[in-house]
């Protein structure tokens, strides 16, 4: 007759009773899992942003146009010069101050996430970079929340530092 394997309980010196390294996070799940929601959200919206900052670049070197929305027509791509007497709303100004502001959220984001996962600092700098290149925030989105997911669920007896 075989006895049940022993349950990993937490035991002296941070390992656990089978052997291995006890994980600490800098939160708790839930937290993390907030963490992980607010970046993932951020991750998206950035992303969008960035491919509407590449069309407005492709309208402004390509075409030497600005975006404009209203002044007579819905949308209109206008030269420089007559975009600024036209009227209307300057759409490629304002995805370009939007997705400023938006990266310094996504870059607060990385760093909340980062910081309760406890990963090292190369980690950090590999999801900021997910906000500058286009379309890459989507890619590095899916593997950094697969990355924690499995990291939470291997760890279920993980406590907070606090």
């Amino acid at each position: 007759m075989t006895e049940p394997a022993p349950r990993p309980t937490a035991g002296r010196g941070g390992t656990t009773s089978t052997g291995k390294p006890k994980r600490r996070f800098g939160g708790t799940h839930a937290q993390i899992r907030s963490a992980l929601t607010f970046y993932k959200v951020l991750a998206y919206a950035t992303g969008v942003m960035l491919l509407l900052v590449v069309v407005e670049m492709i309208a402004k070197y390509g075409f030497g146009s600005e975006i404009i929305a209203g002044g007579g027509a819905p949308l209109q791509l206008l030269p420089e010069v007559v975009a600024e007497t036209a009227g209307g709303f300057n759409l490629s100004t304002a995805v370009l101050i939007v997705h400023g502001w938006l990266y310094v959220v996504y870059l607060i984001a990385d760093f909340r996430l980062w910081q309760f996962m406890r990963w090292p600092f190369g980690r950090f700098v590999l999801i900021a970079l997910g906000g500058v290149v286009p379309l890459l925030s989507f890619f590095v989105e899916r593997r950094i929340h697969n990355q924690a997911e499995e990291d939470l669920a291997a760890h279920p007896e993980a406590a907070p530092r606090y």
